[in-house]
């Protein structure tokens, strides 16, 4: 049973997303919380798999709150998606840096919510094209000078081509069809990777992509 936490200030947005999320045989809602303060505090009560969590909330907002739950070690296996109004919200870059692992519209259509729900607790990043590009674009706006290539040291080739495939937003399908593999080969890799640099999810592994300089702003031209 995948154990979910809502976090909204708005009660109907709530309910709306208990309704269709209860209705499921392999899902429960474990809590709501209508602020950020109140999310973490249930969050380290309940140990839900995931929460969906709203950006902009009172007391303490999203992306604060989300800094709190992947920052404490004891709550690593909590995946965080963040609720946008917006799919190019301007907190896109900063909550995939706080460690959320994707994004979903609020108007999303619910089979896209019950499938984003069950692909983060896989392990997968939830990230549309759109949202893709847009932290693409602000880490090529962002762009310094590349950290040390040391934290990629126990990575193969193999990985490290992966890895660079991954941080320019190709899917595991792409990634498969580039290197003539297949999907399930090119899932392992990512997987591996993931393990190997103690990434929380496929959307670390881009910032880790940038930060390492083994991707840089301009590749997608």
């Amino acid at each position: 049973m995948i154990r979910v936490l809502l976090a909204d200030d708005q009660s109907l947005v709530r309910a709306g997303f208990r309704a269709l999320l209860d209705a499921q045989p392999d899902i429960e809602v474990a809590g709501e919380a209508s602020d950020g303060a109140e999310a973490l505090r249930m969050v380290r009560e309940l140990r839900p798999d995931v929460v969906l969590m709203d950006i902009r909330m009172p007391v303490l907002d999203g992306l604060a709150a989300t800094r709190g739950i992947t920052g404490d070690g004891e709550l690593a296996d909590v995946k965080v998606v963040m609720l946008t109004t917006f799919e190019l919200d301007e907190y896109v870059f900063e909550a995939i840096r706080s460690g959320a692992s994707g994004f979903l519209v609020k108007d999303t259509e619910p089979e896209e919510l019950l499938r984003a729900v069950r692909a983060v607790v896989e392990g997968d990043a939830l990230l549309s094209p759109g949202v893709t590009r847009r932290l693409i674009a602000e880490f090529a706006a962002r762009s310094k000078e590349p950290a040390a290539e040391g934290a990629l040291a126990g990575l193969t080739e193999r990985e490290r081509e992966v890895m660079a495939l991954v941080g320019i937003g190709l899917s595991n399908e792409e990634i498969a069809r580039r290197l003539v593999v297949s999907p399930l080969t090119a899932k392992t890799h990512v997987s591996r990777t993931m393990v190997k640099l103690g990434a929380r999810d496929r959307a670390q592994l881009v910032v880790l992509a940038y930060e390492s300089g083994l991707v840089r702003p301009g590749w997608l031209g």
